[in-house]
């Protein structure tokens, strides 16, 4: 069994004349939202042997707001998190697998896209509020009865859904 947790990254301030999309950092907000995740994380044992982590500032920020209060594992920067789609990051989670369970923090609507995709049963409250949009700082838990080298569209269980609004 092995579980994968797909992390979008926290609430970003709008990028300034000159400022790449890439480099935009959190706001205040955000910052709040990335550290009541990672307590979260941590109340709920919650703790990723492994995390893939987009290389935009505002994803690095909401690892480094996680990781204050959660244990985050090993740590992997990945460029490709940053503009790839669902297809690339399910690529990058099998390539990356070894361990019982994986954070991947990234971006929209990647990550409402990959969970909906991933997701074939479980908590039917956390189903219900997939479909309605992935929240910034929103954490998507799902349980595979593979090793994630073999995740597939519909084979995982999503067993919780969290966002700042719901704790």
């Amino acid at each position: 069994m092995s579980t994968l947790y797909l992390l979008r990254h926290a609430k970003a301030g709008w990028a300034q004349p000159g400022m790449r999309d890439f480099d935009r950092p959190l706001d205040a907000s955000g910052v709040r939202d990335a550290e009541a995740i990672g307590l979260a994380m941590r109340e709920r044992g919650y703790a990723p042997d492994l995390t893939l982590c987009s290389t935009a500032v505002r994803a690095r920020q909401t690892l480094e707001g996680v990781a204050a209060h959660a244990d985050t594992g090993r740590v992997v920067f990945l460029e490709a998190l940053y503009s790839g789609d669902a297809a690339g990051y399910l690529s990058a989670i099998r390539d990356h697998d070894g361990r019982g369970s994986l954070l991947v923090v990234g971006h929209n609507p990647t990550m409402e896209d990959l969970a909906i995709a991933l997701a074939g049963s479980g908590n039917a409250a956390a189903l219900a509020a997939l479909p309605s949009g992935f929240p910034t700082s929103g954490l998507a838990v799902l349980r595979f009865e593979t090793k994630l080298r073999h995740a597939a569209p519909g084979e995982g269980k999503l067993k919780a859904f969290l966002s700042p609004a719901l704790l």
